[in-house]
């Protein structure tokens, strides 16, 4: 049996890859805080990352460790306890890493920022970039994945879903758009990358690899999540200069239009995924997602407090202001 050593594992994501490696028949063991449960059928040891004995009880020969850590001390210390000890290790980093957000289509080849030292203030692409480079001194043992934005039901960055419940909060009333014309979007399902995390590891891939979904027209994308709540309303799209000037903020956060970027940023959302496809990445349906979505918005409540976008009153409210 395959022995797998989640760093992390009770989290949205990292619980995901536990259950996918799990489902594959593996022996799963999640190092974590035990804040929250492991999913069942896998093991828990509690450790805590920020005390240098946090790798004592699972200092031992490992087929696989998967780390998702966005602290790059951590991921140091972690490939110095447990490095010698893996067969395997594969790092789920960001396509956050990159430095050029301006060029469509580009690669694993593409340039990235500049790497955190200790003392700096946190970053997050910054400690990304730092951590990649600590699991690469691993050589071809590891195993380097870069999504993009990732997607799901129980999702709590709050961004995808967003537009699942403003549609459906609206009914028949208008729902408040951001440029749509010449703007992509790019997202992976949450169960697609763990199930990618699974095959690649297990076929043992090397490298980076970026993990995200085909490219779509936002527009088409919020027309299937539009068709897919039943919205009858209206949408009314506002030009950037206004949505700024009315304090309306880009892509994540309070008072925000999710998925929405600045128009120079071309590239974000473009990137290629042609090496996923290659080395066996696979992508369900969009439409598939979007359902799953939806319907979770719905059972969590669609006025309730988000990580991210618009109240349904901030929104009557720069739609009364609009129109």
């Amino acid at each position: 049996m395959t022995d797998v050593l989640i760093l992390g594992g009770t989290g949205w994501l990292s619980g995901r890859i536990a259950r996918s490696w799990r489902d594959d028949g593996a022996a799963v063991t999640c190092l974590a805080r035990g804040s929250r449960g492991a999913p069942d059928g896998t093991a828990l040891v509690t450790g805590d990352r920020d005390h240098p004995d946090a790798y004592d009880g699972v200092r031992r020969a490992w087929d696989h460790v998967i780390d998702i850590s966005s602290r790059a001390d951590h991921v140091a210390a972690a490939v110095e306890a447990l490095g010698a000890h893996a067969r395997r290790w594969t790092y789920i980093s960001s396509m956050s890493v990159y430095a050029d957000d301006a060029t469509v289509g580009a690669d694993e080849s593409a340039p990235v920022h500049q790497a955190a030292m200790p003392g700096d203030t946190y970053d997050y692409a910054a400690e990304k970039v730092a951590a990649e480079e600590h699991v690469r001194t691993l050589g071809d043992r590891a195993l380097i994945v870069r999504p993009g934005l990732i997607v799901g039901d129980g999702d709590p960055s709050d961004r995808f879903g967003y537009w699942a419940a403003a549609f459906a909060r609206a009914g028949a009333e208008s729902v408040l758009l951001p440029p749509e014309e010449g703007r992509m979007t790019q997202v992976i399902d949450v169960d697609d990358l763990a199930a990618y995390v699974v095959t690649a590891t297990s076929a043992g891939v090397s490298g980076s690899v970026n993990a995200i979904g085909d490219r779509h027209p936002i527009s088409a994308v919020l027309e299937r999540v539009r068709a897919a709540t039943g919205h009858r309303g209206e949408t009314i799209v506002a030009d950037e200069e206004w949505l700024t000037g009315h304090g309306v903020g880009y892509w994540a956060g309070h008072r925000s239009l999710p998925l929405w970027l600045p128009a120079d940023m071309t590239g974000f959302m473009t990137r290629s995924n042609a090496e996923f496809h290659r080395t066996g990445g696979l992508l369900r349906p969009l439409d598939d997602t979007i359902a799953r979505v939806v319907a979770d918005e719905v059972a969590r409540g669609v006025d309730r407090e988000r990580r991210a976008g618009l109240t349904r009153a901030e929104e009557h409210a720069l739609l009364a202001e609009l129109v």
